[in-house]
Formats: structure tokens, C-alpha cells, sequence
């Protein structure tokens, strides 16, 4: 009997001395014991427990254009899941989620085993075993316990296990105190990882079926929580051997706890995975090379204000429109692969990187990728033998290279593809509302996949005439008229010291008329020797001041040649914001894409505006406008070609733009409600067509604005209508009708404007 007692009482002392152990044990954990066992969550941390967010890009009209992420997540609330989810999740990972506080006891048997079995394997195995509960799980996702909160003892094998899942069962329960079990649900599903750059429910739906969460019915939802913990393993698009078994296994669960009947579960086991498989990146979608500049804006904009771009989970919203960013895009797509065809067929299989004498660059390709990145860091890493470098890059191996019509796969040396794709025009396209200076499209190459460099912003080239705009609204704030009359002929420009001392521009086809023509016909025929006239006349320096004010920010030369694009490079960004002054009365506005952000709840951060400068008079600006209407109206205007559709109840301006030997082709159109351009060229300004018929940028440039003008007014849902140009707010102080004097100047008579004309302007 005696016996007996002692054994009760060492039962006894044994269990309470557990029960002190295993107290002492949660204490030591909870506040991290002398730094043995790592830190907990604080009471902050759980009440707004934080996840990384993926910020989003917004159009104008709330389209979801793209993200900025290191894990791509974005989160939904409970009412935004299906049932068929949530019935499944349960089924899988915790069926009795609605009756524990966060421990599930007898899932808890089947963690006890498995502690056991890491014993007898000396922590070979994991410690799962289908005891963790959903919110357990949510604790180890939110707070990341395994891997951050580490102590002394965390390390040591088994013991560290130990600790980490013991220190999950404390935030698990403190996580049910807080928060209702539906949003805990809501949380796991945000907070889980589903394998293909997919973090969260929301994103996973998308990357797999296209669709919502709120549409994912049982067959999508057993492949979906069949990635929950081996989102490899179980990955439907590379595995599906391995997703088809995991989804018959979750299915069966289903069938066990009465969820879907026998007839059910054998019609659902038979059905394929149905996947519509596609991973976000920052190479589809829409406005690929818009997402992209203004994401290195943005991260300087959020270092500046103390947030992170990638994690913080903003909302920013962009001046952009959807309807017309498409538009856009189908315009270049559809006119480049049109003008490649035939560049390649003027080329026939020739290389199409000439010398100013027309004869193939010799070396050309070898020049090209020593200035590439890879080509420097193996010169690098092959301690400068250049042999080897080049014999690296001449292996052969396969690769999906870029067509118009689909990717091709191919077997390529680096060279080889150099070689390809320098054979490729390029092109930019960017169209502006001028009054607020949104910026509503923006097409920065041919396909962002292949091509990164954007050419509306980032690539700067000579504008060729698309600069005479500029020169003549000048002259005209500096007094001249539309009207004026200048004799098309040479102008010589001193140039003391230089060899030659003088420069003496041609006109395009090398020739001069002897015609006497007013500046808005000049304009409209894009005549070289009468801008070069006019910029004797005011001098290239106020060229060059004007190009300031009106909001080209590169640096050009004050030198005679900037009358015709040749005084330094321009992007189309700058040109085009430059053109929207005429439109907007002489006011020019910044253009600017981010109209606000705001923060993860909604609330604003801030709100953006313009920057807006007085660079004409009101007159000067309509005045332009009047002389940009020429290129169409005007006898041999360079803009005739324009489709007549465009000009019915509408008033269009324009100006071409072709650098030397077609290197460059450029064409800006202004509406009374949009400024848009387009540049068309090679990667380099030695590849282009033979001659100027086919590469000049009427050719070029103009049949994509054309037809992204057409289709926005053939889009009821644009918004875009037709118009005209508004009148000043005062009656014009000079005549603008010039057919009296056009009449008399082509009668070859002199008038009465002839005799302002310096006869030292004429060689």
C-alpha cells in the first residue's frame, strides 16, 4: 500500500514539476529568457501585423496596369472568397478551425509523434505532421519565427524546433484574441505563398485560372491549397503529374467529410486542370515602358517620403488612359510590323548599318557589343583575352528570339543575335492632353520584353524639322507674321575660325526654287534655307532660348545648324510637351504622369500638379497653331497625306521632322484636345533606309499617329471627339489670311512686305 502511494506521489511530483517546467518553459520563451530563444511579436505587431504589399499602378480610368513587388501580393477580405475555397482550405489543412483557439489538440497527437520521430532521427524529419492549425500556420507566415526570431538556442537541432513551434502556439492563441475567425482565414489565404512569383490568394487565382477569388470553384480551389506547402512540388504548370494527384487526394477529403457527394467527387477527379496560366511580370500587359520609367521615379519619390516601394503596398494612380494606351500600342504594333517588312525587303538580306557615303560599316557589329554590359564583364572575368571573350561569344546555344509575328526559337551565338536584332526599326509614341498636361499614352518601344530601352524619354535623337516650330514661333513673338515673305534661296552663315568659315544649309532635295513664299508655306513645306533665313534673322541663340522656355530640357548648341535639328539631341517626350504650349495659349505645361498616391488604406499621400511656365503670348501660340495647320492645308505641305477623315469638323496642325540621310523620323500632330508624336529609327543613327523617300517621316512616323488618331475618334468610350482650335481671348493684331499675298507671290510680282528682305540674307 505503501507502495502504491509513493508512486502516486512521484506521478504527482513529476506532473507538477512538468507543469512548472512547462510554464517556466512558456514564460522563458515568451520574454526571451536571458536571449536564449529569440524575441516575440509585440502587442503592436499583432494588433496591425504587417506583410509585404505589392504596390499597384492605376490608369485614369482604375484599370490595374501593373505592379512593383518583391513578393507579389495583394490581399482580399474574407467576402471575396468563394465558398468552394474556404470549404477546401478547411477539408485540407484544418477541419476543425472553428472549434480551437488556435491549438487543435488532437491534431496536436500527430505533432507529438512527430517530435518523436525527429528524436529517433536526429531531426531529419519536419515537424508537421497535419498537426499545425490554419492560424498556427498564419503565425509562422506573418511573423516569420523560424527564420527572424532567432535566440541562442534556436540553432541547436530538435531544441530549436521546439522553441519555434512552441512560440507559434503562443502567437496563434494571441492571434485568436484579436482577430474573428473569418479574417483569420482571410489573412492565411493573403499571407501564403502559391509558387510562381504568386504570394496570396488574389494573385494565385489570376496566375492559374485568370479569375477571382471569389469565382474559384472546387476543382481550381484543390489545385490552389494542394500549393500551400510544397508550391513546387505541386505546381500545376510544371508538375502536373504531381498537382493532378494532390488535387484526386484534397478532392477525396471533400467526399470524406460530406462536402460533395460520390457523384461529384468522381466527375471532378476526371477533369483536367483547366489552367489559364500566366505569371505577372513587368513584361506584359499594358504600357510596359511607362510602368518602367515611372517605377525609377517612384523609388526615388518613396525614399524621399519614407516608404517602400515594393512592399508598402501603395496605390498610384496615373494620368494614363486604358482605352487609349491600347489604341496606341495597336498603332505602333500594327505600323512597325508593316514599315519592317519593308525595310527588310529594301535591304533584301543586306546590312543595313551604312557609312555617310552609303558603304557598309566594316567592324560594326564587333564595336557594337564591345560597348554591351556582357561583353565588359567577360573581358572582365576573362582577365582581358579578348580572344576568349569573342569565342564565348560566337558558342552557339538555343533561344527564343523576337519576330513580328511570334517568338521563334533558334540556335544563336550572341553575336548572331546582335546581328538579328540591329536589323529592327525602332519606335516611341507618346500622346499629351496639353491643358493639364496629362499624359494619357506612352508606347516606348516595339516590345519591352526584348527591347528595354525606352525611346519617348529615355532616348534622345536629332529632331530634325520637328525643331522649325520652334524657330517660328520665335520670330513671331519677336514680331514677324505668318504672312512674311522670304525668297527660297541660299543663306549663308560666317563662320570665322572654322574650316569652312561659313556654313551654308541645302534644302532636303539639294536644290532651291527662287520662290518667294510666306513663312507659314515654308513652314508647311518644311523649307530649309527660309528657317535658316529667319534664324539669321533672330539669331540662334534665341533659338535656343525659346527651345528653353518651351520645355526642351537637353542642351543645344546656339549654333546655326540648330534651325534644323542639328544643335543637339531631343527626346519626344520634351518635343511633344513643347508643342502643347501652342494649344494651351502659350502656357507651358509639364507634362506629368502620377496624378496622386495614396497608401494601403486609402488615404492620400499626396496629390500632384503640374509645373507651368508663361513661354508665348496668347497670340504667338494661335499664331502657331495657324501655321501648324499649314503642313495640311498648304500646296505641298509635308502633312497632305494625312487621311481627309481627320480634317472633317476638325482642325489638325502637324509637322514632320527627317534628320540627315533618314536617320530619323518624327512626326508630332496637335488637336484642339491632344498633342501627340511618334519617332521612328534604328537602334543606331547608322541604320535607316537607303534614301529619303522611304525613310522621311511622313513615311515613317505619321502613319502611326494617323491611325492611333482614327481609332481613338472611331472609340466612343475615349471621350475623344473632334474640334477646333479655341480663339484668343482678343482679336489677333495682324492678318492671317495670306492667299492675297500668296496669289501676288506666285504671279512672281513684288509686294509691299518684299523690301524687308536683306539682300546680304541671299549668297
Amino acid at each position: 500500500m505503501s507502495s502504491l502511494k509513493k508512486i502516486v506521489k512521484t506521478i504527482w511530483a513529476i506532473s507538477t514539476l512538468s507543469i512548472i517546467i512547462f510554464v517556466f518553459g512558456l514564460y522563458a520563451i515568451k520574454f526571451d529568457l536571458f536571449e536564449l530563444f529569440g524575441g516575440m511579436p509585440s502587442l503592436q505587431d499583432l494588433e496591425k501585423p504587417q506583410s509585404e504589399l505589392s504596390s499597384e499602378l492605376y490608369s485614369n480610368d482604375t484599370i490595374l496596369l501593373g505592379k512593383y513587388f518583391r513578393y507579389n501580393r495583394s490581399p482580399v477580405k474574407y467576402h471575396e472568397l468563394s465558398n468552394e475555397l474556404i470549404t477546401t482550405l478547411l477539408v485540407t489543412e484544418d477541419i476543425r478551425f472553428y472549434n480551437h483557439s488556435g491549438i487543435d489538440f488532437k491534431g496536436l497527437v500527430r505533432a507529438t509523434y512527430g517530435v518523436f520521430k525527429n528524436i529517433i532521427t536526429l531531426g531529419s524529419s519536419e515537424l508537421e505532421g497535419g498537426g499545425s492549425t490554419i492560424t498556427q500556420q498564419l503565425a509562422k507566415n506573418l511573423f516569420k519565427i523560424r527564420k527572424e526570431k532567432k535566440g541562442k538556442l534556436s540553432n541547436v537541432p530538435f531544441i530549436g524546433l521546439i522553441i519555434s513551434k512552441i512560440k507559434e502556439w503562443i502567437v496563434a492563441v494571441k492571434l485568436e484574441e484579436f482577430y474573428t475567425k473569418n479574417e483569420i482565414l482571410s489573412m492565411y489565404l493573403n499571407t501564403a505563398e502559391y509558387g510562381s512569383n504568386s504570394y496570396g490568394i488574389k494573385v494565385a487565382s489570376k496566375t492559374y485560372f485568370n479569375k477571382l477569388p471569389s469565382q474559384i470553384n472546387y476543382n481550381e480551389a484543390s489545385i490552389i491549397v494542394g500549393l500551400l506547402n510544397k508550391p513546387t512540388k505541386y505546381n500545376p504548370f510544371y508538375n502536373p503529374g504531381n498537382a493532378i494527384n494532390k488535387k484526386t487526394e484534397i478532392l477525396y477529403n471533400l467526399y470524406k467529410y460530406s462536402k460533395i457527394s460520390k457523384m461529384n467527387f468522381d466527375s471532378l477527379s476526371v477533369l483536367g486542370l483547366n489552367l489559364t496560366y500566366k505569371v505577372e511580370n513587368q513584361n506584359a500587359g499594358q504600357a510596359t515602358y511607362f510602368r518602367t520609367v515611372v517605377k525609377n521615379y517612384l523609388i526615388n519619390w518613396a525614399k524621399n517620403n519614407n516608404y517602400d516601394l515594393f512592399s508598402d503596398g501603395l496605390k498610384i494612380y496615373t494620368t494614363i488612359n486604358s482605352k487609349m494606351q491600347s489604341h496606341a500600342e495597336n498603332a505602333v504594333a500594327e505600323q512597325m510590323k508593316r514599315l519592317q517588312n519593308v525595310f527588310n525587303k529594301h535591304w533584301d538580306g543586306k546590312n543595313p548599318w551604312i557609312d555617310e557615303k552609303g558603304y557598309e560599316i566594316k567592324d560594326f557589329l564587333k564595336n557594337s557589343i564591345k560597348r554591351t554590359k556582357r561583353y565588359k564583364d567577360l573581358l572582365k572575368n576573362n582577365n582581358g583575352d579578348t580572344t576568349r571573350v569573342f569565342n564565348i561569344l560566337n558558342e552557339k546555344k538555343e533561344m527564343k528570339v523576337f519576330s513580328w509575328n511570334q517568338e521563334i526559337d533558334t540556335i544563336f551565338s550572341a553575336i548572331d543575335s546582335l546581328k538579328y536584332y540591329k536589323n529592327f526599326l525602332q519606335a516611341g509614341f507618346i500622346s499629351i492632353e496639353p491643358k493639364t498636361g496629362h499624359i494619357k499614352a506612352w508606347v516606348g518601344g516595339i516590345n519591352h520584353k526584348y527591347f528595354k530601352y525606352d525611346h519617348v524619354k529615355q532616348g534622345k535623337r536629332q529632331p530634325g524639322s520637328t525643331i522649325k516650330p520652334i524657330v517660328y514661333a520665335a520670330a513671331i513673338d519677336n514680331g514677324y507674321s505668318p504672312c512674311y515673305p522670304v525668297v527660297d534661296a541660299p543663306v549663308v552663315f560666317e563662320l570665322p575660325g572654322q574650316d569652312p568659315p561659313y556654313w551654308r544649309p541645302d534644302n532636303h532635295n539639294g536644290k532651291w526654287t527662287g520662290e518667294t513664299m510666306t513663312l507659314r508655306k515654308a513652314m508647311a513645306k518644311s523649307v530649309n534655307s527660309i528657317t535658316a533665313f529667319i534664324t539669321k534673322k533672330i539669331s540662334p541663340k534665341t533659338v535656343v532660348d525659346y527651345a528653353k522656355k518651351l520645355g526642351i530640357k537637353s542642351k543645344l548648341e546656339a549654333v546655326p545648324a540648330v534651325c534644323l535639328g542639328a544643335g543637339g539631341d531631343v527626346s519626344l517626350f520634351d518635343l511633344v510637351g513643347s508643342y502643347s504650349t501652342f494649344i494651351n495659349k502659350g502656357i507651358w505645361t509639364e507634362p506629368f504622369f502620377i496624378s496622386r498616391i495614396e497608401d494601403k488604406y486609402g488615404n492620400l499621400i499626396q496629390k500632384f500638379v503640374p509645373t507651368k511656365n508663361e513661354a508665348l503670348s496668347e497670340e504667338t501660340a494661335f499664331l502657331m497653331l495657324h501655321m501648324l495647320k499649314g503642313s495640311k492645308e498648304e500646296e505641298g505641305g509635308t502633312a497632305r497625306g494625312l487621311n481627309p477623315e481627320l480634317t472633317i469638323n476638325n482642325d489638325v496642325g502637324a509637322k514632320t521632322g527627317t534628320t540627315q540621310n533618314a536617320s530619323d523620323g518624327w512626326f508630332i500632330g496637335v488637336t484642339h484636345n491632344l498633342v501627340s508624336g511618334a519617332w521612328v529609327g534604328g537602334d543606331d543613327r547608322s541604320i535607316h533606309f537607303k534614301n529619303w523617300t522611304y525613310g522621311q517621316g511622313a513615311r515613317t512616323a505619321m502613319p502611326i499617329w494617323q491611325q492611333y488618331m482614327l481609332s481613338i475618334y472611331n472609340d466612343s468610350t475615349t471621350n475623344i471627339h473632334k474640334g477646333k482650335f479655341d480663339k484668343p481671348s482678343k482679336k489677333i493684331s495682324i492678318e492671317i489670311d495670306c492667299s492675297v499675298y500668296n496669289n501676288d507671290l506666285k504671279d512672281d510680282s513684288l509686294n509691299v512686305f518684299i523690301d524687308k528682305i536683306d539682300a546680304s540674307d541671299i549668297f
